[in-house]
């Protein structure tokens, strides 16, 4: 999915755009008065192994992912193109 965003993480905000409550689960964070949620970016997304996936991210240096793998955009979009449907993914240390 090229535009995806995600179900469950992500920001509250306002009808501006504004952020009023960052990252977020929206299953545990109550949903602040005059708010909506906004799942995070994850252009580019593959999933490959039930809700996990590929997509684009950002890489801060440390873990900070809830069970993705996050890519560089450009990485994300080299394999988004060229990926075709079942191809296999070997995910290693």
């Amino acid at each position: 999915n090229i535009d995806h965003r995600s179900s469950c993480y992500g920001d509250y905000v306002d009808s501006a755009g504004n952020v009023v409550a960052k990252d977020i689960d929206n299953r545990k964070d109550k949903r602040p008065p005059g708010t909506h949620y906004l799942g995070a970016d994850m252009s580019y997304f593959m999933r490959f192994n039930g809700p996990i996936g590929m997509h684009r991210g950002i890489l801060p240096g440390y873990p900070a992912s809830h069970g993705c793998i996050r890519l560089p955009e450009h990485m994300a979009e080299i394999y988004f193109e060229n990926a075709s449907l079942d191809t296999p993914v070997i995910v290693v240390p």
